[in-house]
């Protein structure tokens, strides 16, 4: 019999509906009943006994929040009568070595199909790069994806703009409104694309952006760093590089920052330099000439078997509800405890949203070091965010207030499940490189695709991607396999979802399960087996962070 609430730690003082439950009734849980007063409705919580104004309201055994109005026992908590609070005494680290591994047995000697590079790294893609230095040469990016793409078969589907040209000719004809917004159109045409000129590269992949100059010189330098990291990827063959040339973002801060990442790097590399070449007819048939040969290179590499212990997860969470904390982030929390296991890689980000849970994280810190250097990421960070009138506090959006996560400690608690119970190795800032087996941290705005780029920049090459609302975020070069936290959204979004947890909420499925289903799709996924929903839409999302205040 399916579960109607979930009381999730021992010192909670609210449960959470798993089901929409009407006003009057009956609710038993571990400790007695309550009767709700309120309709309640599935994601949202309500109060087990009465709290008073000014109590502390627990949820994940955390402090989450303050009552700002009387909740009676079965009321509804809401954001007129609950204010965001989370702990703040923060102590130095407790950290112990009893970390109880999972059993991964089931995967040890499992391998997956991956591209070997020089320095040890393995791919689970295989692409080209061409990046701008500065935003002034987006349009050359532009001129050079037009160029390339369709007559190398990676041209996308033209199935809207074959719907959008039936309505068009509809409008020709003199065709009404109505006639053009309820008329049955046929499914768009997706004949004429090329086939594959180079059949071992995944794509050519076109990272503009609006940074490069202007700002700050840090900026720059920060900006420098990302591109590197995507050069040295192990999803990346190699690139072409514009550059302007009297931008903040030198080239030589680029190979600087290349060299750091990757000592001896040896991928084909081509940098033009539009004022030292002159015309744009020039510098555009260089990069032509240049990017077709290091495609040729880049075709001479296939899939290989690699241990699992080449993967490196990114962990990220977007359009949260209130399922997020109890389905899908807890059962990639448990693939990450695998892949650690196994000897694996997993990037924890976001650090706006472990507001409340850092002691945990200290805590589980294995250097002194990292547990003071995470303290200081996470207090400057929301310093700043304090000195321009903001805070973690306004993290929550409106979509996840709506669905249940009514201040961002809750969020947080919830978002810090993805991580799941192994020790932290590592505390690395925005743009650095993970380089140590795993669970990491990595300082980036909860802000998704901000984030998403931050953690492959610094060496995800498969991101697992939980959501209760729906976002069809992707990246450029890694795959981001969506989870759906419940069963509706995933039925309802079955377009850019690619696996369900809402499983765990129904009762079919334990965390465990999930999270060991999980890694045998990443797996798939790894090996190019399986092609998840944001690559095959083209979802190549790609923001750099300024490390100014985003939330």
């Amino acid at each position: 019999m399916r579960k109607t609430i979930l009381k999730i730690h021992p010192k909670d003082n609210v449960l959470v509906a798993l089901v929409d439950l009407p006003a009057g009734e009956l609710i038993s849980h571990d400790t007695g009943t309550v009767t709700t007063i309120d309709p309640i409705q599935a994601k949202h919580k309500l109060a087990i006994n009465d709290i008073e104004v000014g109590d502390s309201i627990y949820m994940y055994g955390v402090l989450v929040g303050k009552a700002q109005a009387r909740i009676p026992a079965g009321g509804l908590l809401t954001t007129a009568n609950v204010v965001h609070a989370a702990n703040s005494n923060l102590t130095e680290s407790k950290q112990t070595s009893g970390w109880q591994q999972p059993d991964v047995s089931a995967w040890q000697n499992r391998t997956f199909k991956g591209y070997h590079r020089a320095d040890g790294s393995v791919g689970t893609a295989n692409y080209w790069l061409v990046i701008p230095m500065v935003f002034c040469e987006n349009r050359n990016i532009e001129v050079l994806q037009e160029s390339l793409l369709r007559p190398l078969g990676y041209g996308r589907k033209k199935v809207y703009e074959t719907k959008a040209q039936q309505l068009i000719n509809k409008v020709k004809s003199g065709g009404s409104i109505e006639e053009v917004l309820y008329t049955e159109i046929e499914s768009g045409d997706t004949a004429g694309l090329e086939s594959k000129v180079f059949p071992n590269v995944d794509g050519i992949k076109f990272l503009s952006h609006t940074g490069g100059c202007g700002g700050i010189r840090q900026d720059a330098e920060t900006l420098c760093g990302l591109l590197a990291g995507y050069i040295t990827h192990p999803n990346v063959a190699g690139a072409t590089v514009l550059s302007l040339g009297c931008q903040n973002a030198q080239v030589s801060i680029l190979q600087r920052e290349i060299e750091k990442r990757s000592p001896g790097f040896s991928k084909p590399l081509y940098i033009l330099d539009q004022q030292t070449i002159g015309k744009e007819s020039d510098m555009i048939e260089q990069a032509l000439r240049q990017t077709l040969a290091g495609l040729i290179q880049a075709n001479q590499v296939s899939r290989q078997p690699a241990p699992l212990s080449k993967i490196t997860i990114g962990l990220e969470c977007g359009g949260s509800d209130g399922f997020s904390g109890i389905s899908a982030n807890p059962a990639i929390g448990y693939t990450s405890d695998l892949l650690v296991a196994l000897g694996g890689s997993v990037i924890l980000a976001e650090f706006p949203e472990l507001c409340g849970v850092e002691q945990n994280l200290i805590d589980r810190c294995v250097e002194e070091e990292d547990a003071n250097r995470f303290v200081h990421l996470v207090r400057t960070y929301a310093q700043r965010a304090e000195e321009v009138g903001s805070g973690f506090d306004m993290n929550p959006s409106p979509g996840n207030i709506k669905d249940g996560l009514i201040t961002d400690a809750i969020k947080s608690a919830g978002a810090a499940k993805k991580g799941g119970t192994s020790p932290v190795v590592n505390v690395l800032d925005y743009p650095e490189k993970v380089t140590k087996p795993g669970l990491n941290l990595l300082c980036t705005p909860g802000n998704d695709v901000e984030s998403t780029t931050a953690e492959v920049g610094s060496g995800a090459n498969i991101v697992l991607f939980t959501t209760g609302l729906g976002t069809p975020t992707g990246n450029p070069i890694t795959p981001v396999v969506k989870i759906a936290t419940n069963t509706n959204l995933y039925n309802k979004m079955s377009d850019i979802m690619d696996l369900n947890t809402g499983t765990i909420i129904e009762g079919e499925e334990t965390i465990e399960e999930a999270g060991s289903r999980i890694l045998d799709y990443v797996i798939q996924v790894a090996s190019g087996e399986v092609e998840v929903s944001a690559v095959r839409h083209g979802q190549d999302d790609f923001i750099p962070w300024k490390r100014g205040v985003s939330l």
